[in-house]
């Protein structure tokens, strides 16, 4: 319990960490509550993966651009407008819904602004990370709890969305997650930095740097590895989120608990895996847990699509989400142990667009290929696409352990 709680030692993250609870729990209420919403209006798999895509779609362009700022800019303040931006995004569609004014096009229009909001906000965050824990040794726990966190928001927050989506409506989510930012806000507002960021040099070329980021993510194989495996399954494995509806409706022949219900199964797995990543005292090994975890999330994925017995989906649920967490849990791990701290920002930038902006091009595909061959069929051929992924990371391990065991020396890890 003592090296699985360790980054608790640091005032810091303790206020940071308590701080985006409740916020969370408020942010998955309103995916639920938003998915949920255009499956109610459109009953459309496209509408459904169209929506979810222009959410997304704009972090692209400007995830790999808000790296560059985000290794010159001041990251505290920036996290500050961003979770003010979010409260005012959030209370915008309580008021439409509550308004009985909600449309199709006003999700779009919202949803792609908390997605230009969120380019900048996610990979600011995880930077932030660095920051906020004074000893280099309880990084990887901290990142490990951080996802512990954001997956037992995404327990509660979809259970609870759904209960009050049977019987207040979608509005409630969204008033609620509005409210939750306070929390959040008030915590950084007392957070006292001590290791404060050395900026790089404005005078430096916007796209000389981001140029920069790129070539050192590409020629650190370790690294270079572990996001082009998340970039794949972010791709064909992690639009089941926003198509669980479509399951929850149409293959299961539930209602909005029932999805709730999915989500929080999906939840409680990456709650289970984030714990144990939290338990472990290195980043040694971490390409074992990456390997496992995605064939996991593989095999999980190709029988959740084949079952009609909501007992049977709700366990194949846990898994996927095991494995999901576990993989983007380590990935980050890893990037954020290997990577120098004046290129932080950047390669944090791409590691979030590794899920954060290529998902949304495959949620807007799936929710196509659902549309033509069917919800069932499109999991399972996503299942196996994410199959043959793991097998060829594990074909080239052996270089990856060469690279990285000479970083971690480097640093004084290994």
């Amino acid at each position: 319990m003592r090296e699985t709680f360790r980054a608790f030692r640091h005032r810091n993250y303790r206020l940071f960490y308590f701080g985006q609870g409740l916020s969370l729990i408020g942010t998955w209420m309103q995916r639920t509550a938003i998915v949920w919403l255009v499956y109610r209006l459109t009953q459309s798999p496209e509408v459904l993966g169209t929506v979810d895509f222009a959410g997304q779609i704009v972090g692209v362009v400007l995830i790999p651009l808000a790296g560059v700022f985000l290794d010159r800019w001041n990251r505290y303040r920036v996290i500050l407008w961003t979770q003010a931006f979010s409260m005012v995004q959030a209370l915008a569609l309580a008021a439409l819904v509550y308004s009985n004014s909600i449309e199709v096009w006003h999700i779009v229009l919202l949803s792609m602004l908390l997605g230009t909001i969120n380019s900048f906000d996610m990979p600011a965050r995880q930077a932030f990370v660095s920051q906020i824990v004074d000893d280099k040794a309880d990084l990887p726990n901290a990142i490990a709890l951080n996802s512990a966190l954001f997956n037992g928001a995404r327990i509660i927050g979809p259970s609870v969305a759904g209960l009050a989506i049977a019987v207040f409506g979608e509005g409630l989510c969204f008033l609620f997650n509005g409210l939750s930012y306070f929390a959040v806000l008030g915590a950084l507002l007392v957070i006292k930095l001590t290791r404060p960021q050395t900026p790089s040099p404005d005078s430096e070329n916007i796209l000389q740097g981001l140029k920069e980021g790129f070539v050192y993510t590409y020629q650190s194989l370790p690294i270079r590895m572990v996001l082009l495996l998340l970039m794949l399954v972010s791709l064909v494995g992690f639009p089941i989120l926003p198509l669980m509806p479509l399951f929850a409706g149409q293959v299961l022949h539930g209602s909005s608990a029932t999805l709730g219900w999915l989500m929080a199964a999906f939840g409680s797995g990456a709650l289970m895996g984030t714990v144990f990543l939290a338990s472990r005292k290195s980043v040694v090994g971490l390409e074992k847990s990456i390997t496992i975890a995605v064939i996991m999330f593989a095999l999980g994925l190709i029988a959740f699509s084949l079952s009609t017995t909501l007992w049977v989906s709700l366990g194949l649920a846990f898994v996927m989400g095991v494995g999901m967490i576990a993989q983007m849990a380590s990935t980050n791990t890893i990037v954020q142990t290997l990577v120098e701290e004046d290129k932080r920002g950047r390669v944090m930038s791409l590691y979030v667009l590794s899920f954060g902006g290529i998902g949304p091009i495959g949620s807007l595909f799936a929710g196509h290929m659902a549309g033509l061959i069917g919800t069932t069929s499109t999991f399972v051929l996503s299942g196996v696409l994410v199959l043959v992924g793991a097998a060829v990371f594990a074909w080239y391990l052996p270089a990856w352990r060469v690279e990285a065991h000479m970083a971690l020396e480097e640093k004084g890890l290994l």
